[in-house]
């Protein structure tokens, strides 16, 4: 194992080598100068977002302006002014679900980056484009407490009773990306069992935190021995010498990220020469360095065996439906 990770650091370490050759339109690139900056709103991570934007900035001299929040409030925000004639966004950077919705609200532009070429075919929408990063929802646990040989090999095994009341997660009830995980089980274990599985996990007795970040920090911390949170997690705090790893589940689900250009984009040269910079080698390097499942060929994140992950994509849900989702699960999920 330790071998294969090495292996996948180098390739990383030899893509970001290869990377700087920059084949941007330098036409596109001035007549995004000439519009003098880019405007993005996205929930793009604050820490990984500097890191590509830093190239783009580097490497074209366009200015970039970047409004972050949650994928909600981007969603809301691109939608009010998009409606009363005023986007001040270029491109919208965010997770699937409200991008679609966005879409179909007919907000966006049909543009075909050259870049999108190096993506995987799976990976690309025909209305949003390249789904540039998969973000993984598994179960992580903490190996000073839980040794390899005896963690959980699958989901159901979470039900063992040696897990009641040591396996954390977010609250269904409230947090909407377990939501709308939580409804999506049956694209991996089929109707009936995922409906047995979810009232099965709420009989343990699961500890429900906030959100999927306090759920990984709790095992790496060995505060909990287990938890359902991004698998991304297992880089970000093995970095910091936690003893953390992952369940090797084949099949993963969670949330493609996409970013597109608004069709009533105040600079659309400028926002076409980002999408170019940012779904391009480099900045998919970056990262993947950070532990981003990313979807440009051949490029894979310093975690051992990603390349063997498959990733499922979970239901798209309507704000009717996340609503009548998490009243399910209080009813589950809260029952004493």
């Amino acid at each position: 194992m330790y071998k294969k990770l090495r292996l996948l650091v180098a390739l990383v370490a030899a893509a970001l080598t290869a990377a700087p050759v920059y084949a941007q339109d330098p036409k596109l690139v001035e007549a995004g100068k000439k519009e003098g900056k880019v405007t993005v709103y996205g929930s793009l991570e604050t820490d990984s977002a500097e890191a590509v934007f830093k190239v783009f900035r580097q490497k074209t001299g366009i200015e970039l302006e970047y409004w972050r929040a949650s994928s909600t409030k981007v969603m809301d925000r691109a939608l009010t002014e998009y409606r009363a004639g005023k986007p001040g966004f270029d491109v919208i950077l965010t997770n699937d679900n409200p991008m679609q919705i966005m879409s179909r609200e007919g907000i966006f532009a049909n543009y075909q980056s050259p870049s999108a070429k190096e993506f995987t075919k799976e990976s690309i929408d025909p209305k949003l484009g390249p789904r540039y990063r998969n973000v993984m929802i598994g179960i992580l646990y903490n190996k000073s407490i839980i040794k390899p040989g005896d963690a959980p090999k699958s989901l159901e095994d979470l039900l063992n009773p040696q897990y009641r009341g040591k396996l954390v997660m977010a609250d269904p009830t409230q947090h909407t990306t377990t939501t709308q995980w939580v409804a999506s089980l049956e694209k991996l274990l089929g109707k009936d069992k995922a409906d047995k599985f979810i009232r099965d996990l709420a009989a343990t007795k699961p500890i429900m935190v906030e959100s999927l970040l306090p759920a990984a920090e709790r095992v790496a911390s060995g505060e909990t021995p287990v938890g359902i949170t991004y698998v991304k997690y297992v880089h970000t705090f093995g970095e910091r010498g936690a003893p953390i790893d992952y369940v090797r589940l084949g099949k993963m689900m969670g949330d493609g990220h996409y970013l597109t250009l608004g069709n009533k984009a105040p600079h659309p040269n400028a926002g076409k020469a980002f999408i170019d910079s940012f779904l391009g080698a480099e900045s998919m390097t970056i990262l993947a360095k950070q532990g981003e499942f990313v979807n440009r060929k051949g490029i894979y994140p310093p975690i051992a065996d990603a390349e063997n992950i498959q990733f499922v994509e979970m239901h798209d849900l309507d704000s009717k439906a996340f609503a009548q989702k998490k009243k399910e699960y209080q009813e589950i999920f809260l029952r004493k």
